[in-house]
């Protein structure tokens, strides 16, 4: 079966040879793993797909392939501080783990941080025909074979606090909505515009959505979140389905949003993207929204990847597979990309659990295994 018609039938709730499989890594743990794989070159990486050779994906034997038109873009792009097209500036923080170390980058000045800063500022232009030179190569390439899944993440919510400053934005909710919503119609637009146009280029899905969760709740309320959120979401997902209207639409966000969960099948969501085991348990999410909603993800990236044992990995996949996996409706992987700290006997044992169980059976299939897999490239 090609990954592409894995895909569409787990999204048609059926159950296809084995669960589809996604995962996306940091750069420091790309590297790791293409050492791991004697795979050649020290190729380009963004961990959403733009620009990336798309060759550690296939390697691994998953499913869908991502490219990326937007703001997300501009994480990973410099060795030192740097301001990226949107005015945002950015520091590079280095950590340390047993496997080496690595890096983020975090915000450290916001271009609209000032009130009238608005009124002088110029958004970057999503109509540029550079940034689909990408996208319109994959679908070209690889769209036979595989789903394509446009992400135009960090939609709206994102984007916009990191122009303004979270805790200044939030205030702005309360006491300068007008503002707020002028602020919030910059990415909107721009992520609009892009996802209109990855759209006519062919990709088979969206991706969109921001972090409203946190640990054990929303971040904002429900109610600020239907003010200011749920209709630009609404209006973007009518938008690009009427342009193609199989297009399948998935929403991300981290951490616990159950709150929310049928407004947002109520706007056209077909997929929910992580699904956090430690926020959210995935299998009262799919026996109360699975009728409804597939699912992406699921697979503990806070504790059980990074500090489990092989065996805990191989248990909690095959509980998966049991549970929000019954039935089909799951793209299964990591609720993140994988971190610098994660153990490669940890990550192996995920993929070949996944891989090497079909559905309706414990016992496994006979597909090759990771670490067998060579210098395969393109």
């Amino acid at each position: 079966m090609k990954p592409r018609e894995r895909v569409i039938m787990a999204l048609s709730r059926q159950e296809p040879d084995r669960c589809p499989f996604q995962a996306s890594f940091t750069p420091e743990f790309a590297a790791r793993l293409r050492h791991e794989l004697q795979m050649q070159g020290n190729l380009p990486h963004n961990p959403h797909g733009g620009g990336n050779p798309y060759d550690l994906e296939r390697a691994l034997g998953q499913d869908m392939l991502l490219t990326s038109v937007g703001w997300a873009n501009s994480y990973y792009m410099h060795d030192g501080p740097y301001t990226d097209e949107w005015g945002i500036r950015w520091r590079p923080v280095e950590y340390q783990t047993p496997f080496g170390k690595g890096r983020y980058t975090e915000i450290v000045g916001h271009p609209l941080a000032g009130d009238d800063a608005i009124t002088r500022y110029v958004p970057p232009d999503p109509d540029r025909p550079c940034l689909y030179a990408e996208p319109a190569r994959v679908v070209e390439t690889y769209g036979s074979e595989y789903w394509i899944v446009g992400a135009t993440v960090t939609t709206i919510f994102e984007c916009a606090w990191a122009l303004r400053g979270l805790e200044q934005l939030l205030t702005d909710f309360i006491t300068d909505p007008g503002l707020a919503d002028a602020i919030l119609d910059i990415p909107y637009r721009y992520h609009l515009a892009a996802a209109r146009r990855l759209a006519r280029i062919g990709v088979d899905m969206i991706w969109i959505g921001d972090d409203v969760g946190a640990q054990s709740g929303m971040m904002i309320s429900p109610s600020h979140w239907r003010r200011f959120l749920k209709p630009r979401m609404a209006e973007f997902i009518s938008a690009i389905k009427a342009i193609n209207p199989r297009l399948k639409v998935a929403y991300h966000s981290d951490g616990d949003i159950c709150a929310i969960i049928p407004e947002l099948i109520e706007i056209g969501v077909d997929v929910l993207n992580p699904i956090q085991p430690a926020c959210m348990d995935p299998e009262k999410v799919k026996r109360d929204f699975g009728d409804r909603l597939c699912f992406w993800g699921s697979i503990d990236e806070q504790h059980t990847l990074p500090f489990g044992t092989p065996a805990d990995v191989e248990d909690e996949v095959r509980l998966r597979l049991r549970t929000i996996g019954k039935g089909g409706g799951l793209i299964i992987g990591p609720t993140h990309h994988v971190q610098l700290d994660t153990p490669m006997e940890n990550f192996r044992a995920m993929v070949n659990a996944i891989l090497e169980t079909t559905y309706g059976s414990s016992a496994p299939s006979t597909p090759p295994r990771p670490h067998e897999g060579g210098s395969r490239g393109h």
